[in-house]
């Protein structure tokens, strides 16, 4: 499949997956406002694509891909609250909390991280007990504070206080805590979920959680890149907040130019590890090329 049909899947299932006429409604349209807004669904995609790369039916990867989405949108309707980043648009539309308010927000996504692994739970019993295990013990450490959670936490407690040796971390390594664990574990997550799930080896697995702390790396980086030259046009949401927060970024600890360089590096590198080992994958492959284009390097 290529990254065309791979979305119309997505985006099917994800609309079977999620209620919207269930009581309370308030909540079930929140949950699926997020959700279902347009997106490049790269999360679910990567599951999806990694399950077949090792030899496995992308059907039985579905309801965990589209649980990771779901994920994904808890942390954009956390994120984009007036006590965090305190965005007023997301992918071109209303944030959640503007449409539905800041407490259904919150719930909504409070729910949507227990409502995801209820998807997997519900709908993969084909897999058996021990991959479902092994899954669900991927999705809460990924989800959780020593995922997502512990990367927003620090991304948090560095605004505006990133030069003062936070955490005992210089600003080097707090920024490579954060862009690991607020991004490029929602990377793992999904390309370690389909490699379990097609019955991936250990080495196999070691291999592909190093692309994708590479590709999340990167992609951050585009990121923070963006924030800088893009416009609200092409992005969907609010520009030049990070440095008008005095956030710590790519762009601001090392500069524009230097920041393109570490991308073109993290990149080459994720080509790499395609070309040397079993990771074959042109969709793999169109996601690196969007994100050398989506920063202007290509």
């Amino acid at each position: 499949m290529n990254l065309n049909e791979y979305i119309d899947l997505i985006n099917k299932k994800l609309d079977e997956f999620m209620p919207e006429k269930d009581f309370p409604q308030d909540i079930f349209k929140a949950m699926k406002y997020t959700v279902t807004l347009p997106g490049k669904r790269l999360r679910p995609i990567m599951c999806l694509e990694s399950c077949r790369m090792f030899g496995g039916n992308i059907e039985d990867a579905i309801p965990t891909a589209c649980a990771i989405e779901m994920l994904h949108a808890q942390t954009l309707i956390h994120d984009d609250l007036p006590c965090m980043d305190n965005d007023d648009f997301r992918r071109g539309k209303p944030t959640n909390h503007k449409v539905f308010g800041e407490a259904n927000a919150v719930l909504a996504g409070d729910a949507l991280l227990s409502f995801a692994p209820q998807v997997i739970l519900k709908n993969s019993k084909n897999l058996g007990a021990e991959k479902l295990v092994k899954i669900m013990e991927e999705y809460v450490k990924y989800a959780g504070a020593y995922g997502v959670i512990g990367g927003q936490v620090a991304d948090i407690e560095a605004e505006k206080n990133w030069k003062n040796n936070v955490f005992g971390l210089n600003p080097e390594e707090l920024l490579e805590f954060i862009h690991t664990h607020k991004t490029a574990d929602l990377f793992k997550l999904p390309l370690r979920t389909g490699a379990i799930i097609a019955g991936a080896d250990d080495e196999s697995l070691e291999r592909i959680t190093d692309f994708a702390q590479k590709l999340g790396v990167a992609f951050q980086i585009s990121d923070d890149i963006l924030d800088e030259i893009s416009t609200f046009e092409e992005m969907g949401k609010t520009i030049g907040k990070d440095k008008d927060a005095d956030k710590l970024t790519y762009v601001m600890l090392y500069g524009l130019e230097e920041s393109k360089c570490k991308l073109v590096c993290l990149l080459n590198e994720c080509y790499d590890i395609i070309d040397k080992s079993e990771i074959k994958s042109d969709v793999l492959i169109e996601i690196i090329s969007g994100i050398e284009k989506r920063a202007r390097i290509k």
